[in-house]
């Protein structure tokens, strides 16, 4: 057996105004041939994964382009086709192939091409012919297409969010793949729209169960795999939005009456599963009352892991102007804040102005009397796989509040993006962190309380006032009459 694998991806924020070029890709993750290094990307692991499973069945393979972009605004034309086009040239060379596997977002978007991954599998489907099974894993913060389900033989999805599945999941959608390939199975995928928009944590109640009941179908009575697409709500596309995709062995299970099953069940969990947002002037009048510290503040719209720019200063501002101290606050994308830091030294006084650049989003930049303690080049955090670069990184104090700045736009994983310029969060009464949720699990053994703080920015939670206008229409909570027709 010959196997063709490779990965491209991001996850485009159309709202945000950071182009996706071919840097960014370059920055994040760019690899060829395999060689992904020591620390290798997330979408980097099923490509090992795949490899690994292949190699021990004895098949030959072949790896191809394995890139990812940080999270931010619409990816340039001209980059996604000529990384597009990379992998299509080495597919080429390499058939006759038995088998295509691949590493995906679901959610990336170019200035011409609404759907990448559409795009990429159906050439790939016009090079290996019909017969030829290809298989994609994807983020949960994926738009799945009709078309995408029905150029590929096999779509596998992240189920854990935070994403600590990444690798099972790339072992589940290989063994459907090979089997399919082999002559042992016959997958048949089937998709339900939710026609509703949303962000779940998997970690809580009541979508943690929905999961565990997920899992407790599969692998029985004909069922191969059950994936929720959770969509990903800042993207201007027609197809954004929540769906169950099951994946049967041919016709030995309902997989059509199924999907739909659990979709309208995932509906009447809506009110409960969306992420516990609070409006910024009530997340942080519950922290201030708290009896004791940590507090984590979740700064969500400025996560650069969905495309914000992560430079924002709402909640900075906010804070300062009601006295908060014995606070940090992390990463602020500030590259020329960090460079007068290094310029200036540790220990140094410095007049910043620190934030604000992106624009309207990034709310206005804030002026700093500010003491410099830390400077680090190349800083790194501990992400959910390995290392996450945060550039050449700063730590300054001002007003009681300790500002992790970077020159590598990241969201906040783990207490690490803290303690590598010289700041610890478990000393400190609060602690803000740009991210969304993936910093949970990094975070919850040092917090009194978790909060999630929905302040304006790139990423915002009340849908009802984002500018959509590709979206395909009913779809709640946009619209009261999302679900009357089913």
């Amino acid at each position: 057996m010959h196997l063709f694998t490779a990965s491209l991806g991001t996850e485009t924020n159309t709202f945000s105004p950071i182009p996706t070029g071919r840097r960014l890709f370059a920055e994040t993750a760019l690899v060829r041939g395999g060689a992904y290094g020591a620390a290798p990307n997330l979408f980097a692991l099923p490509m090992i994964e795949f490899r690994d499973r292949a190699r021990a069945r004895g098949w030959r393979v072949t790896e191809s382009l394995c890139t990812f972009a940080m999270p931010a605004g619409t990816t340039v034309q001209r980059v996604y086709e000529a990384f597009r086009d990379e992998i299509l040239v080495d597919l080429a060379k390499a058939m006759p192939v038995d088998a295509v596997l691949l590493s995906l977002h679901g959610a990336m978007v170019a200035e011409a091409t609404e759907s990448c991954e559409t795009d990429l599998v159906q050439r790939i489907r016009a090079v290996v012919g019909p017969v030829v099974p290809i298989g994609a894993e994807l983020d949960l913060h994926c738009h799945l297409t009709d078309e995408l389900v029905a150029a590929a033989s096999a779509i596998v999805i992240f189920k854990e969010y935070p994403h600590v599945d990444v690798r099972e999941r790339a072992g589940e959608l290989f063994d459907i793949v090979a089997a399919a390939a082999e002559g042992r199975a016959a997958p048949r995928m089937a998709l339900f729209d939710c026609r509703m928009l949303g962000l779940y944590p998997t970690t809580v109640e009541p979508m943690a169960s929905f999961l565990r009941k997920i899992r407790g179908l599969e692998g029985r009575d004909g069922v191969l795999s059950i994936s929720i697409a959770h969509g990903f709500p800042w993207g201007d596309v027609s197809e954004a939005g929540t769906r169950v995709l099951l994946i049967t062995d041919g016709a030995k299970a309902d997989g059509p009456g199924l999907a739909r099953a659990l979709g309208l069940e995932l509906r009447e969990l809506r009110p409960h599963i969306e992420a516990p947002w609070l409006p910024l002037d009530v997340a942080l009048e519950r922290a201030m009352a708290a009896p004791a510290g940590p507090i984590v503040l979740a700064d969500m719209a400025d996560n650069a892991g969905g495309g914000a720019p992560s430079d924002s200063t709402f909640v900075l501002r906010a804070m300062l102007d009601r006295g908060m101290s014995d606070a940090a606050v992390g990463c602020v994308w500030d590259p020329g804040a960090v460079a007068l830091a290094f310029e200036a030294g540790e220990g140094a006084r410095l007049n910043v102005r620190v934030g604000g650049k992106l624009g309207p989003m990034s709310g206005d930049p804030i002026d700093l009397d500010a003491t410099v303690t830390r400077v680090v080049r190349d800083a790194v955090q501990d992400g959910l796989a390995g290392k996450v670069g945060m550039g050449d990184s700063a730590a300054i104090r001002a007003g009681g509040i300790d500002i992790v700045l970077n020159s590598w736009r990241t969201q906040v994983f783990t207490p690490s993006a803290f303690t590598s310029v010289g700041i610890d969060p478990a000393a400190k009464r609060y602690v803000v962190v740009k991210s969304m949720n993936h910093f949970r699990a990094g975070f919850e053994p040092i917090a009194k309380a978790i909060l999630y703080a929905a302040a304006p920015g790139a990423i915002d939670f009340d849908y009802t006032r984002i500018g959509y206008t590709r979206l395909r229409r009913p779809i709640y909570p946009l619209d009261t009459h999302a679900w009357a027709d089913t």
